[in-house]
């Protein structure tokens, strides 16, 4: 209740079957453009027999990379040199788009150190694909800009957001 109206609110996270495993050591995406650990949460609110929807999806990056565990706490990723990466991540988007429309894309990766190869091929990619149903890129430095528990930064990504997502 809110303000003295009652609603449903609900969350539900769908996590897909493929490509599921444990952090670092399933990671990209594969042959068939299914992202490692990709989750689907949809905000559903019901109020006086009227529904609305909200979708997001997160995912692995979808290209081809790893990034296999060792005696380091952060194992630096490797980007695979030997595949076409624009076929899967092509792929990839082709399902986004046919499940759920048009799509904003944010990247919450580092984009200094051992991530930043991510960011940008990433980057180029996406502009490199130029496909109207993805509307818009934003690469936000999750762990630079919200540090030492600074989650009221979250503010300038959703300002950079706002327009497209209420779109």
């Amino acid at each position: 209740s809110i303000n003295g109206k009652c609603f449903d609110w609900l969350l539900v996270s769908r996590r897909s079957c493929f490509r599921a495993g444990v952090r670092y050591y399933v990671r990209g995406i594969d042959s068939e453009g299914h992202a490692a650990n990709f989750v689907e949460t949809e905000q559903i609110v019901h109020y006086k027999g009227s529904k609305a929807s909200f979708v997001q999806t997160r995912g692995s990056i979808p290209f081809f990379w790893s990034q296999r565990p060792n005696l380091k706490y952060k194992p630096k990723p490797q980007i695979s040199k030997s595949v076409n990466h624009m076929d899967g991540f092509q792929r990839h988007f082709d399902s986004q788009i046919i499940s759920y429309g048009k799509q904003m894309i944010v990247n919450l990766v580092n984009q200094k150190g051992s991530e930043k190869p991510l960011e940008q091929t990433f980057s180029k990619m996406v502009n490199s694909m130029a496909n109207g149903m993805v509307s818009r890129y934003v690469a936000f430095d999750f762990h630079k800009e919200c540090s030492r528990m600074r989650w009221d930064r979250l503010q300038i990504l959703m300002d950079q957001l706002a327009d497209q997502q209420d779109e």
